[in-house]
């Protein structure tokens, strides 16, 4: 299985979302970070997931007779490198979008089913902006979001961070006109 067909499903974008930060988790924490999910489905796609080596296994022990796995994540494994997103497809497009569209939604309910959830004081947000870029402008935008967001990623969990889900969506909604050609001089 290729990383876009592992990626693009929402249960294991799920978990590997909820590996960030160098996590080591039990198939049982998971379970726990993603409750709406049943539990054979979440050990099946962490099994998928680490027999393509997406994640590691970083630990074991006993528990009551039985092994318990601490598992961690391959971040170099859990990308979509230049390569793939070169070959995808328009389908394969529709099919990644789909999936992390449906992670959102699944995402965001699982915040709102929590008995605390407080959306004005946890400063959530999912607006979204009509933005009339050059590709130049456009290119800009992204190297700063980047330039903001990249030292983040290596935040590790403390008691002190909340792991947010930032999904930046950049794709145009409709093309410059045609250049219809040089102006005729009024007479």
């Amino acid at each position: 299985m290729d990383t876009l067909e592992l990626l693009a499903h929402p249960v294991r974008l799920r978990i590997v979302h909820a590996m960030r930060g160098e996590r080591e988790l039990t198939t049982g924490e998971l379970c726990a970070r993603i409750p709406d999910t049943s539990k054979a489905m979440v050990y099946r796609h962490v099994d998928l997931l680490t027999a393509a080596g997406v994640l590691e296994v970083a630990g074991e022990r006993r528990v009551r007779g039985a092994v318990e796995r601490r598992y961690r994540l391959r971040h170099d494994r859990a990308v979509l490198d230049a390569d793939t997103l070169t070959a995808m497809t328009p389908d394969d497009h529709r099919r990644a979008f789909a999936t992390s569209m449906a992670v959102l939604v699944a995402e965001f309910n699982a915040y709102l089913d929590h008995e605390d959830a407080d959306p004005v004081a946890d400063l959530i947000g999912y607006r979204q902006h009509a933005l009339w870029l050059t590709r130049g402008e456009l290119e800009k935008m992204i190297i700063e979001f980047r330039r903001v967001i990249l030292p983040l990623l290596a935040n590790q969990p403390t008691p002190e961070r909340t792991q947010h889900l930032l999904s930046p969506i950049f794709f145009p909604v409709e093309q410059p006109p045609a250049d219809p050609g040089p102006v005729p001089a009024s007479s």
